[in-house]
């Protein structure tokens, strides 16, 4: 008996990559899926129907249920009709896992305007597209007295949480998409609704496209390995977060290789209580006691980007 059975999940973006990791490990916990996948380029561009299919195709046949979706996320229309296959193919929907992204990788004073917009619609608005319309379902159903146990899992990155040069618009999208988690957890516990992300490290079509990445994410030379960067090694977590009783809400977690932590949001760190408004004169003869204790931060040459980076 599988962990996932009776429950019925939509993936975005599941025609390839850690997407596709989702659906078949879904699928083999007893889940029935709804693949959705445009099927285009890492960038985006064109719409090939196949990656859906396929996975589709491998789901039935291993015994599982699902059927193949290739709307486009950041559609708000389009969005629901994913929801509305999902009900319509299955009879009810307990899971959204918003993975489907892409990327427009360039350094901020040579980014256009198309690149950033692309890039936050896909992410950032087709997250919050499919989980709006699955939220409205699920609302439906606690107010008709139904008992929800759904789950909402959404996908950050290190890139949004702790920063990456040449990804303002990825980066970007991907803290806007940690903080919406978590608003949404505080918003649709009411409903039965849990909501969590997680924030991956694995070999994908993505990651591939960094300079240098090609070697550091290479599969192991040696039979047997263990693949550190397998985007297979990132599913069970996100199947544990689709389970009906799983207790988590609010959470994003980082995860790959062997790994899974959680990350703690925000922290403020130290505060000066001046009783009063402060003065430009005061500021600068008082603030830097906030890098007390902090070296790092006060050494010459070193700035708060470069020390949240190093804490990730």
């Amino acid at each position: 008996m599988g962990t996932l059975d009776g429950r019925v999940a939509i993936i975005t973006g599941a025609g390839r990559g850690i997407g596709r990791e989702h659906a078949l490990l879904f699928a083999s916990e007893g889940a029935k899926v709804v693949v959705n996948d445009l099927g285009g380029a890492v960038d985006g561009s064109g719409d090939d129907r196949s990656p859906a299919e396929q996975v589709v195709d491998e789901i039935k046949a291993m015994g599982g249920e699902a059927v193949a979706n290739a709307d486009n996320v950041a559609d708000f229309d389009a969005a629901k009709a994913i929801v509305d296959q999902a009900v319509d193919a299955f009879g009810d929907l307990h899971v959204v896992v918003n993975n489907a992204g892409i990327l427009r990788d360039r350094v901020l004073v040579n980014m256009s305007e198309a690149e950033w917009d692309a890039v936050i619609n896909v992410h950032l608005k087709g997250h919050f597209a499919a989980t709006h319309h699955a939220a409205a379902y699920w609302r439906e159903q606690s107010k008709a007295g139904a008992e929800v146990k759904a789950a909402v899992i959404n996908t950050s990155s290190s890139a949004g949480l702790a920063g990456n040069p040449g990804q303002t618009n990825y980066a970007a999208a991907k803290a806007g998409i940690a903080a919406f988690t978590i608003v949404s957890a505080m918003e649709l516990k009411r409903y039965g609704v849990r909501c969590n992300a997680i924030a991956p490290f694995a070999r994908t079509r993505m990651t591939l496209q960094t300079p240098g990445m090609d070697e550091v994410v290479a599969a192991p030379q040696d039979a047997g390995a263990f693949d550190y960067w397998d985007p297979a090694n990132i599913s069970p977590l996100v199947g544990y977060l689709a389970t009906a009783d799983c207790p988590f809400n609010g959470g994003v977690f980082h995860v790959g290789g062997g790994q899974v932590g959680l990350y703690v949001n925000w922290t403020l760190d130290q505060v000066l209580d001046h009783g009063d408004r402060w003065t430009v004169a005061e500021l600068i003869a008082e603030a830097p006691a906030l890098m007390e204790g902090r070296p790092k931060l006060a050494s010459a040459g070193v700035d708060m980007a470069d020390l949240m980076k190093g804490a990730f």
